[in-house]
């Protein structure tokens, strides 16, 4: 809103537009005989915010080659320029919210940060930011724009709070089941801050819960299943014989840890973060190593397009009526919101 009084409207919308989506540029980076390299830079060195005045930077300088906007920001570059930035840096941290994974800090580290407080599709979120901003630039009440992200703003902040009940409960249950968890991560679903995929480890062993925290009540959990954690000891010799460019390590990296065997086609190794399935793990995405003589070392296995959302099972769950969700032990069971 500052930068539409200095700019105007329609420029900072323009400017802010453009770099809030450069980031994601990084889709267009792959190569045809290493499917994990698309895998590896979707979110990394241009969701990085060490370098995010440099992307800001560039963004401004493509625009500025056309010679009227040139001309109009003529000793206003800065302020441009900062609009670019700002917009950079908050795609940036709205991208980490999720449990994607971003690169918020390379090149000082490698890590992928993914603070799990919001789906990795949620519209709540990017509606209000989306309706703001247009009732803003067309009737020009930059209220509209602050409520927007006023609402967007409170929704991660109950995410954070959500987050934080589902991490108890499932220690709750690791604890029923005499488990002391070597870690835990917990995610919301689709769309939704209601109910959460939980995960831990202990023993060599991936358990995945499902837990439902409504807006009151104590917090209920659908028991999932448990799969043996694959690390690269756990390779077959064919598949280490193939790992000539440390294919599994890298999957390892991109999804943090949690890896397992598909129980339906054991030849791939997929990402237990995520399942096409509420019913058993079955993995929307992972790798699949090659016979020898293949160019690619490994298939990258994407079935996204194959998830299919049942609304009356998801809704039941948000309301508290699948009966499958029963009390954490140690509470008492939750009442639908």
């Amino acid at each position: 809103m500052g930068f539409g009084r200095k700019l105007g409207r329609a420029t900072a919308a323009g400017v802010a537009a453009a770099a809030g989506a450069a980031p994601d540029l990084d889709i267009f980076i792959g190569s045809a005989t290493d499917p994990l390299v698309a895998v590896e830079y979707h979110r990394h060195f241009t969701h990085a915010l060490p370098l995010a005045p440099l992307g800001a930077a560039v963004v401004v300088g493509i625009l500025a080659l056309y010679r009227p906007w040139r001309e109009r920001w003529r000793g206003n570059f800065v302020a441009v320029w900062g609009c670019a930035l700002v917009a950079w840096i908050s795609h940036c941290l709205l991208d980490a919210a999720t449990s994607y994974g971003t690169l918020l800090l390379w090149p000082l580290t490698d890590r992928r940060y993914g603070w799990d407080v919001v789906a990795v599709v949620d519209p709540v979120v990017t509606l209000p930011l989306a309706v703001g901003l247009v009732v803003a630039l067309w009737r020009g009440q930059r209220a509209a724009a602050g409520v927007g992200l006023a609402v967007a703003a409170s929704y991660l902040t109950l995410g954070v709070v959500q987050q934080g009940r589902a991490v108890g409960a499932q220690a709750a249950v690791a604890a029923s089941r005499g488990h002391l968890p070597e870690r835990i991560e917990v995610m919301p679903t689709l769309g939704n801050l209601i109910v959460w995929r939980a995960l831990y480890v202990w023993e060599g062993k991936i358990y995945a819960d499902r837990i439902r925290v409504g807006l009151t009540g104590e917090a209920t959990v659908r028991a999932g299943w448990a799969l043996a954690r694959v690390r690269e000891e756990d390779l077959t010799t064919a598949e280490r014989a193939r790992d000539r460019q440390r294919s599994f390590a890298r999957l390892v990296w991109f999804c943090d840890g949690w890896v397992a065997r598909s129980p339906v086609d054991a030849g791939v190794l997929g990402d237990m973060r995520y399942s096409l399935s509420t019913e058993a793990f079955d993995p929307i995405w992972g790798i699949r190593f090659t016979p020898p003589g293949e160019v690619a070392e490994v298939a990258w296995v994407n079935r996204s397009p194959d998830r299919r959302i049942s609304f009356g099972e998801t809704w039941s769950e948000w309301r508290g009526l699948d009966t499958r969700f029963v009390a954490v032990p140690g509470t008492t069971r939750s009442r639908s919101w």
